[in-house]
């Protein structure tokens, strides 16, 4: 009879034997690691070109990422650093500290330096291959030994010497390895997509938020709708909308199960730039209406978020009245830095009631302008809000799969 904890949960289809238990290294023919080496060690230094050195820096989870400014080193340096020890394409990479768990591959059979925090392995081919072995580091059973046994203060790091005590369970058949990892492979790459599609929205939406409003000591914007002309006024925050600052219930009326009001406190209570309900009270003290603006003053100062309930606002946040062109001029604020700045200086930061009604806005004349800014850019974040339910989804799958397809 098979013992049950020999095989995963889900399973492809034609295999049958069960998983066996090895120490991770015994899978394993060779680990670079290049730990404590420096180029002053070797007596030279890095360059501005040549060689792409590999590090945690760089070395992201399931990627390489090209984008970091990292070091280089000449044809002389690769030559004392890398020989014998030369890298190749699809071998793993793992990072062992800072932060301590990244797994890449490498992605081609270029020339590249191996540096400190990050080690290579060479597979024994007869045993793992080289995308299982990528795979299973992030496993959460792996994934988990590997944290419990990193050592170290801020930033935990595991040794060679950690690396030998891990076991890990693995299919005999290199043939159902492969098609663990060819899954998981599709699977991280969808994910990347939508990462990035939802990274290039939050670009897009930025740069309309930077070209739809006018530049400090202009009166119009970069792009506007046809048909408006008039310049933009100044306006102060207070002047233009009702603002409510909040004012935090007795701390004995506070429950996390659902009572009387909800209770809004600060950024904790905000989620993809709405009020997400976490802890309610039995005191109504001040609040903001279905509809509101909220934007919190303290600890940080100039988040924003809209509310679909009536809420108690705490003394961290304040409620705003305003359409949706006074939330994304908010929200521009707060990219911008304009409360921070504000807050600069003070211990704890925070701005007060002075501070958010004397806020300065451009704002145009025309209504219909406003209302026109704000919807498209309430679109633009609806288009980013159901990307990011994507990617969380995908990202909910990836954690169940492999907890259910390894054991």
């Amino acid at each position: 009879m098979v013992n049950r904890k020999k095989v995963p949960e889900i399973r492809f289809s034609g295999f049958t034997d069960p998983w066996e238990q090895r120490k991770l290294v015994g899978c394993i023919e060779k680990i670079t690691d290049f730990r404590g080496r420096t180029p002053k060690k070797l007596g030279m230094d890095w360059n501005e070109s040549g060689y792409l050195v590999l590090s945690a820096l760089n070395v992201k989870d399931g990627y390489i990422d090209f984008s970091q400014d990292v070091h280089y080193g000449d044809q002389a340096l690769y030559d004392k650093w890398m020989s014998g020890n030369e890298l190749h394409e699809g071998q793993v990479l793992f990072t062992t500290e800072a932060p301590m768990g990244n797994v890449a591959q490498v992605p081609d059979n270029k020339r590249y330096i191996l540096s400190q925090r990050t080690i290579a392995f060479d597979v024994k081919e007869d045993v793992i291959t080289e995308n299982f072995l990528a795979t299973l580091l992030r496993s959460p059973a792996v994934f988990n030994t590997l944290t419990s046994l990193s050592s170290g203060g801020t930033a935990k790091g595991v040794s060679q010497k950690s690396l030998a005590s891990v076991d890990v369970q693995i299919p005999v058949d290199l043939k159902e390895q492969t098609l663990l990892a060819d899954y998981f492979h599709s699977l991280y790459n969808l994910i990347t997509l939508h990462q990035r599609k939802l990274e290039k929205l939050k670009t897009f939406k930025k740069a309309m938020l930077d070209k739809m409003f006018p530049k400090n000591g202009e009166l119009v914007p970069e792009i506007r709708f046809s048909g408006f002309t008039d310049p933009w006024e100044q306006r102060k925050l207070g002047e233009t909308c009702q603002v409510t600052m909040g004012q935090s219930p007795n701390g004995s009326t506070y429950s996390e199960i659902p009572s009387k009001y909800i209770l809004v406190q600060g950024n904790a209570d905000l989620k993809d730039g709405w009020v997400f309900p976490r802890i309610w009270t039995t005191q109504k003290t001040r609040v903001a209406n279905v509809g509101d603006i909220i934007m919190t003053v303290r600890a940080p100062a100039g988040a924003v978020g809209k509310t679909s309930y009536n809420v108690v606002l705490g003394r961290g946040v304040s409620g705003v009245k305003g359409n949706e062109f006074i939330y994304q001029s908010l929200v521009k604020m707060d990219i911008d830095g304009y409360w921070k700045k504000l807050a600069a200086g003070s211990t704890f930061e925070s701005i007060n009631c002075d501070d958010v009604n004397e806020a300065n806005l451009m704002v145009p004349k025309d209504i219909d302008e406003q209302d026109r800014i704000g919807e498209l850019l309430s679109i633009l974040d609806n288009l980013i809000t159901l990307h990011q339910r994507k990617l969380e989804k995908l990202q909910n799958i990836k954690k169940s799969m492999l907890n259910k397809m390894f054991i």
